[in-house]
């Protein structure tokens, strides 16, 4: 199917939050029919269930063709547009200081730009291996590189001001990444000083199946090397935050534990990575849940012996006790299985004052739920710098029924235009949401 920039009348839908005040405890738990603009959650440690509290389910909705008219549903005081549809797989979505827009085609190996002008795509670069992570370096107006994560290597194209086709060969930043296993994202960002390039891998498995056994002996020789409650065996590399220099130097182990950050980024006015984690999978509807969290240099996550701090794993029968004081607990917790995926963090002044430096993180959606979740996009507010805690639907509408949906939301980016951009892989399209007023 061919690409389409689509120029459509803006539709304004007013929608009212379905509740005023938080839903905390069970109430914040649930699937897609609880979802609408301005819903907010707040989910605690202590309010998860046990361990198999219900069955482990492996339900999805069915992918169908988006129905005539559908659209998105965004909070009164905003406009949402389609952009473009017909795109293959759209994934990372990433703005340039121009105003274009880049547009990872992960499983076509390639990357288009949907330029700021409105014209047809251009096909930036092809014949990557399934690359996800995309960024401009160095940080700020005048970029020279755009680098691209791939599954197994990190390479970067020369880029000047406006250029819609890479300037020439990808040259290699990062040789090799741990490739393979049920993980195959890799996305990467740059510190604000442009010192440091953060790598996240995710890992080969749900809970490090096959990894093997060490004594207490080689576990202090290899954490000496790799950090606290790094996994080993054919998890080696893997379930991690890396950074290196910008020219792929010094590549070392970040912080631990993370069992898929699908989305990075790094706050505005800081140099602080945050991630977007996948949990594991099995231990029921609503455990453990997915998360968002300021990744700290050194900390361990606790995957794949713990999660959400020091809860152990019951499938792995007491193994790494010792980590049990050095979990490390994230900072906003989202519905279990909602496979968060692409991260941005608001920094310009387009939406009203209230959004300025929250974060948007995309929901793919839930494939290991009796109810659906996911499949929107969400807010995390924050306070000089810091999360609330809680977290409120921002885009929905992609979920037709628990049988079938028509969108599951992947890339997320602020635009030189201060609108929110979003992608959505089941259809292939790409959405504008700016303000109204």
């Amino acid at each position: 199917m061919p690409i389409r920039l689509v120029a459509i009348a803006s539709i304004l839908l007013p929608v009212a939050a379905l509740a005023a005040e938080p839903r905390q405890g069970a109430a914040a738990f649930g699937g897609w029919r609880g979802d609408a603009p301005g819903v907010e959650r707040r989910i605690r440690p202590q309010d998860l269930p046990p361990p198999f509290a219900t069955d482990a389910h492996a339900t999805q909705p069915d992918i169908v063709p988006r129905p005539s008219g559908a659209m998105p549903r965004v909070p009164d005081g905003f406009v949402v547009e389609l952009v473009a549809d017909g795109l293959e797989g759209p994934r990372t979505l990433r703005a340039a200081p121009d105003g274009d827009l880049f547009v990872v085609e992960s499983r076509a190996g390639r990357i288009r730009v949907l330029p700021a002008d409105g014209g047809q795509p251009v096909l930036f670069a092809r014949g990557l291996n399934r690359p996800y992570g995309l960024a401009f370096y160095p940080p700020g107006p005048d970029p020279k590189f755009v680098y691209v994560a791939e599954r197994n290597r990190v390479v970067r194209f020369p880029y000047e001001a406006g250029a819609r086709r890479a300037g020439g060969a990808p040259e290699i930043v990062v040789k090799r990444l741990p490739d393979g296993g049920s993980h195959w994202t890799r996305d990467l960002a740059f510190s604000n000083d442009g010192r440091q390039m953060f790598i996240a891998v995710g890992s080969a498995s749900n809970i490090g199946s096959g990894m093997g056994r060490k004594d207490a002996a080689e576990i202090a020789a290899w954490e000496a090397r790799h950090g606290k409650g790094a996994a080993w065996g054919n998890e080696a590399g893997r379930a991690a935050v890396f950074v290196a220099t910008p020219e792929g130097a010094n590549l070392r182990t970040f912080a631990t534990g993370l069992r898929n950050c699908s989305g990075l980024a790094v706050a505005p006015g800081s140099n602080d990575p945050w991630c977007a984690v996948n949990e594991r999978d099995g231990l029921g509807d609503d455990l453990p849940p997915d998360f968002v969290t300021r990744v700290a240099d050194g900390a361990f996550y606790g995957w794949p012996w713990f999660y959400i701090g020091a809860n152990p794993d019951p499938r792995q029968g007491g193994a790494r006790a010792d980590l049990s004081g050095s979990v490390t607990v994230p900072d906003v917790l989202l519905q279990p299985h909602s496979a968060p995926l692409g991260m941005a963090f608001y920094d310009h002044d387009a939406f009203p004052a209230e959004y300025r430096g929250d974060a948007f993180v995309a929901l793919h959606g839930s494939w290991n739920r009796d109810s659906p979740t996911g499949y929107k996009v969400v807010r995390l507010p924050m306070r000089d710098g810091r999360p609330t805690g809680g977290y409120e639907d921002f885009m929905t509408g992609f979920v037709l029924s628990d049988e079938a949906l028509w969108g599951r939301p992947v890339g997320v980016a602020v635009g030189r235009d201060g609108a929110l951009y979003v992608s959505e892989d089941a259809n292939g399209t790409v959405w504008r949401v700016r303000a109204s007023k």
